[in-house]
């Protein structure tokens, strides 16, 4: 079957702003590689907002994978935490409960949509883990959306989770070359990254499956 959608959202508050620091810090460093073996290309995409830490997935299993791993790593500080889990409905453009029945407007997807995403699907598995990582951080869903098809019309391989985009590079010279060559296409407010992976330093380790951003995480 079709997936028609792939976002899914843990909202992880820890009720101060240092803390969320600390956790993102430790999660950026690989502290949760052990704690959440993930398949190839399977990334979680991670922003803090105040206190609050946000975990975007493509899957609700590997939110609730990493939502546990993270409230794990937080108890260990003794931090209390709570937990949300959301799921992005396209038509209503809001986060909704996964229990909550859906509307009636979800059959108004288009089949574009659904390809989208079925593509999306396939690139998370394809990608797998590249020595270096171009991540672009969109302002919005629909530009990240946009961006992406654009990308797929050059031939970019690319795993989406909700507007961010992470785009694999064989080595240091090749992602900061296609940095630059995407900074003229992004839309206004589009921030491009470049950072290693880890994977050659760490060959016979689990690599990160995290990406850490910055910014808002709403």
């Amino acid at each position: 079957m079709t997936k028609m959608n792939d976002d899914w959202r843990v909202r992880v508050t820890l009720g101060e702003a240092d803390h969320a620091a600390q956790i993102a810090e430790q999660i950026r460093s690989g502290q949760l590689k052990h704690e959440l073996q993930t398949a190839a290309g399977e990334r979680v995409v991670v922003s803090v907002d105040g206190d609050q830490v946000f975990l975007y997935a493509g899957s609700r299993s590997q939110a609730e994978a990493a939502g546990v791993a993270v409230s794990a790593l937080a108890a260990r500080h003794g931090f209390t935490v709570t937990t949300e889990l959301r799921h992005w409905h396209p038509v209503a453009e809001q986060w909704e409960d996964p229990t909550a029945p859906l509307p009636q407007e979800r059959e108004a997807l288009t089949g574009e949509l659904a390809e989208l995403a079925r593509q999306e699907d396939e690139q998370s598995h394809e990608l797998g883990y590249a020595e270096f990582e171009v991540r672009v951080q969109l302002p919005t869903r629909r530009e990240t959306v946009a961006f992406a098809e654009q990308l797929q019309a050059q031939g970019i391989r690319y795993l989406r989770r909700w507007h961010y985009l992470l785009i694999g590079a064989a080595d240091e010279l090749a992602a900061e070359q296609l940095a630059e060559q995407l900074k003229s296409q992004v839309p206004d407010g589009a921030e491009i990254t470049v950072e290693g992976t880890g994977k050659a330093a760490e060959a016979e380790l689990p690599p990160n499956p995290f990406a850490v951003f910055g910014g808002l995480g709403v």
